[in-house]
């Protein structure tokens, strides 16, 4: 049996599971807009800090540190992984704010 790039998935049969079918299509569309928007927020962080834009790096932190707290608390990522993150952020733009 050769073996695709996309897995073929089974048609299910019971009413209940092909509601969840449905559902899923629509959570994962959810969570992958969430995803992408919260790699697009880490980026501008990285950005200003790279560019060594102080106010404006501070400035984008803020507005990312409630993005990623949103996501976590809907559980699209681990409470940790957020925390580790909003951390690492933290102390790249300290250390801009430090190295003037």
């Amino acid at each position: 049996m050769a073996t695709s790039s996309k897995a073929k998935k089974k048609t299910v049969r019971l009413a209940s599971g092909r509601k969840r079918a449905r559902q899923d299509v629509k959570l994962n569309a959810g969570n992958t807009a969430l995803r992408s928007h919260f790699r697009t927020v880490v980026k501008n962080v990285q950005k200003a800090v790279a560019g060594g834009d102080k106010a404006k790096a501070g400035e984008v932190f803020k507005s990312a540190q409630s993005v990623i707290d949103s996501i976590a608390d809907k559980g699209v990522f681990h409470k940790n992984k957020a925390a580790r993150l909003k951390s690492r952020l933290a102390a790249k733009v300290k250390a801009l704010a430090l190295s003037a």
